[in-house]
């Protein structure tokens, strides 16, 4: 995706010698060679100049070159050029550097970037070496689709000085008017963040910007699709095993699917009646779970420990070497996007319920544990977010039943006042 460039102007505008710094009058020499004739005449370069610097007997000479405009409408380029006396080559190369500023700003001209400067493609190429290896599969995938899709086509051939805020906003802005969310925006500058944080760490000299320097879309409104528990129990009761009894597992627990199919023998404590998180599954590898929160032990409610107990000792459960609770017939972990599209969305067009995913589960699993006046803390560690933030962020629209009791109470009482005025009204009358 292109990056928004700022607009030249038709004509170019060029220095007089007013504009230039005070200490440089500078004395004529003879005309350059005129430019080359296109379709409009000859026509003013746009090149960066670094000027020519020479040493003339004692003084130290820094020339340059303008474009003139003429009387018929044309550039004619001549040379300008200013003694330094009694200077050193570093004072005078000091002093001739605001000359060359003030020509090049007039200019519009922008350095290149030489061919062997470092680029962000470059250090992407060496973070995919080093770091991307490292990273768990379901964030080198998201990452790399970050990078191939927007951050290569747009930022790749930027010098490490060019990726300043005002380049990274037009970066944003250009993300933007692709109509992406706010949320999608974020996480590929999360890519782009993580990745200059390592840079500047090794070493390598990179402006820092921070999300809270760039100008983001506004939030769109977003509702949290969820089934309701008698969708829950339809579906339970519907599926064939064992996606069954991973759908009840879902429901009674709110952990993510991923979770649910790395469960082991060796996580269940029937005893202390605990659920073990310690894996997840992601393109049928068995990996962490998704962040350090959600490492945690989870309550056993007695229902959940009576469908476990049966799942083990039925027909469906096969002893396996990675000592998993649910495997396909090669005797791998389940595939959560088959099961989810071969299994439970044609259970769903079946049963007339709105299609979705597994993650309907955990939600339905917060929004009723919060409709039922569970405090945010106990729903926080349930879902196992690392922040209550995160928690009423998601769920901030569901509203627990003590608050539909409270204002119920409410506006009976008011109801009550309203008729008690109304009565004495009529008998005053």
């Amino acid at each position: 995706m292109a990056l928004a460039i700022e607009a030249r102007p038709e004509t170019a505008r060029f220095p007089k010698q007013e504009d230039l710094p005070a200490a440089c009058s500078s004395a004529s020499v003879s005309n350059a060679t005129p430019l080359s004739t296109g379709k409009r005449g000859i026509v003013p370069r746009r090149r960066f100049q670094t000027g020519t610097f020479v040493k003339r007997g004692e003084n130290w000479i820094g020339m340059w070159r303008i474009d003139v405009a003429q009387s018929d409408g044309t550039f004619k380029r001549e040379q300008r050029s200013k003694t330094f006396v009694g200077m050193s080559e570093r004072a005078a190369r000091g002093a001739f550097q605001p000359i060359l500023d003030v020509v090049n700003k007039a200019s519009g001209a922008v350095a290149s970037v030489p061919k062997d400067a470092a680029t962000l493609n470059s250090l992407i190429a060496e973070w995919r070496e080093q770091i991307a290896r490292n990273l768990k599969p379901s964030t080198q995938k998201a990452a790399e689709s970050h990078l191939r899709c927007h951050i290569i086509p747009s930022l790749g051939d930027c010098a490490f000085s060019e990726l300043t805020a005002k380049r990274l906003q037009a970066f944003v802005t250009g993300l933007s008017n692709g109509q992406r969310t706010r949320k999608t925006i974020e996480n590929v500058l999360l890519t782009l963040s993580s990745i200059l944080s390592t840079a500047r760490t090794w070493g390598y000299d990179i402006p820092t910007v921070h999300l809270s320097d760039l100008s983001l879309p506004q939030d769109s409104p977003h509702e949290v699709h969820c089934f309701t528990l008698d969708e829950m129990r339809r579906i339970i009761k519907a599926a064939d095993e064992p996606l069954s009894t991973i759908c009840f597992i879902l429901s009674a627990t709110g952990m993510r699917i991923g979770e649910v199919l790395a469960l082991r023998l060796r996580d269940l404590d029937f005893g202390r009646k605990l659920v073990k998180i310690r894996g997840s599954v992601y393109n049928g590898a068995i990996g962490t779970p998704k962040s350090k929160a959600s490492t945690a032990d989870l309550p056993m409610p007695t229902a959940l420990g009576i469908r476990l107990k049966n799942h083990l000792e039925s027909a469906h459960y096969e002893e396996n070497v990675l000592g998993l609770l649910f495997v396909n017939r090669r005797g791998r972990p389940y595939s959560a996007n088959k099961l989810r599209e071969k299994k439970l969305q044609p259970l769903l067009a079946e049963l007339g319920i709105r299609r979705a995913g597994f993650h309907s589960f955990r939600h339905a699993v917060a929004s009723e544990l919060i409709d039922s006046g569970a405090p945010i803390s106990v729903v926080q560690t349930q879902m196992r977010h690392s922040d209550p933030r995160i928690t009423l962020g998601i769920y901030g629209h569901v509203i627990p039943q003590s608050q539909r009791d409270a204002v119920e109470t409410l506006a009976d009482r008011l109801e009550a006042q309203l008729l008690t005025d109304t009565r004495i009204a009529d008998s005053a009358a």
